[in-house]
């Protein structure tokens, strides 16, 4: 690998610097971090001498950012997906032990070295598509052990590669079997001492949890939320996926960083997440999985000011999809989003949902983070689909 230091970018057009899209822009990285960037008219003297990458009219973005993944997971369930399409009920399918059930036995039957083994190929589709941060959450343990065990796989990923990686403890995801019909039970006497224990390793960036019908209460993910800030820790949440339950209002109220899925949430959410800094994180991957007719309000988010985010949301059940271009262009394509919000979506609201303020935008003092493409504008990224035009991906200043 080739340190960027001292070099200068030019010869192309640059998106997601404080001036927007520039048609002809200049970018200079120096130490791992950008030194400046704007116009290449107006490139200073002190960097002119620098030498100098020519970009040959590709596209430099800030690299892309992975905002919502169950990347760590045991095994996978196309049979279910056979199953569904053969005419089997979602009843039929856990009678036949499938479900997330089979997820959480596949995922408690692996070891670390299994389940970085499984993951690791996940995470390097990610990476040839110019991603530089991947959140990833636990989840399909649900227990003590393995939810720290998967929490600890996520850790090592970026020892294993060259990418950033923020965790999500998951714990309230479901209910597992042992469980069943005790909701309250689990969370005392299994979600909320994982939660301490994963914090007292040092495995958790942030909290999250599944509130939704078929997952947990408001009032349950309460308790949850409320942990987290003994513990110090942010929060996120699954919300308004399935139907409208409350907690986008819930995370407003605890000023999460994210709420993610929301198809059914409302205009009274959208301003209650604009006043709470909070982002939407559209995930149009289990959306079509899923075959959801329910549309996130998008244009509520918009006129209410509520910062957009897009991301796989790599699961094992809906939405088995390793591609973040993918992401921006269904984001386009089935939530009508412009393909300078997506490109928004994959950088700086990304970096928002995360709580990064060191990466997402081409800016002085920010790391240099860096996508070039073979394409000259950002629509292009968002309207192909199953191509990757990445010509060069650097991090941290190395390419």
């Amino acid at each position: 690998m080739k340190s960027e230091a001292g070099t200068v970018l030019t010869g192309g057009p640059v998106a997601g610097t404080a001036a927007g899209f520039l048609p002809r822009g200049a970018v200079a990285i120096e130490g791992g971090r950008i030194a400046w960037a704007g116009p290449a008219a107006d490139l200073p003297g002190d960097y002119s001498g620098w030498p100098q990458q020519d970009l040959a009219g590709r596209l430099l973005t800030p690299a892309l950012i992975d905002c919502h993944t169950h990347l760590v997971h045991g095994g996978h369930r196309a049979r279910e997906f056979e199953m569904r399409l053969e005419g089997a009920s979602y009843e039929d399918i856990a009678r036949a032990g499938g479900g997330i059930v089979s997820t959480v036995t596949a995922t408690r039957a692996a070891d670390e070295a299994g389940l970085m083994a499984q993951a690791l190929p996940r995470l390097d589709a990610l990476i040839a598509e110019g991603v530089a941060v991947v959140e990833v959450k636990s989840g399909y343990g649900l227990d003590i052990k393995t939810e720290l065990r998967m929490l600890r796989v996520a850790r090592r990923l970026e020892t294993m590669r060259p990418v950033r990686v923020k965790t999500s403890f998951l714990g309230a995801h479901a209910v597992p079997v042992e469980h069943a019909g005790q909701s309250d039970a689990y969370l005392d006497q299994v979600c909320l001492p994982a939660l301490r224990a994963a914090h007292a390793e040092g495995l958790v960036d942030a909290v999250d949890g599944f509130c939704e019908g078929i997952g947990f209460s408001v009032a349950q993910i309460e308790r949850l939320f409320q942990m987290a800030q003994k513990l110090n820790l942010p929060v996120k949440l699954h919300a308004e996926q399935l139907s409208h339950t409350g907690g986008c209002g819930l995370a407003a109220r605890y000023r999460a960083l994210s709420v993610d899925h929301v198809e059914y949430a409302t205009d009274t959410d959208a301003a209650a997440l604009a006043a709470s800094g909070t982002v939407a994180v559209l995930l149009p991957g289990a959306f079509y999985a899923i075959r959801e007719t329910q549309v996130p309000p998008v244009a509520a988010f918009r006129n209410h000011g509520v910062p957009m985010a897009l991301a796989t949301d790599c699961n094992p059940g809906s939405s088995p999809m390793t591609s973040l271009l993918l992401a921006m262009n269904m984001g386009c394509t089935l939530f009508r989003l412009t393909p300078v919000e997506a490109l928004d979506g994959v950088t700086r609201h990304a970096a928002r949902a995360l709580g990064l303020t060191d990466c997402g935008t081409i800016t002085a003092g920010l790391r240099a983070d860096l996508a070039i493409w073979n394409v000259e504008t950002p629509a292009e990224l968002a309207y192909r689909f199953g191509f990757n035009p990445l010509h060069q991906r650097i991090y941290g200043g190395i390419r």
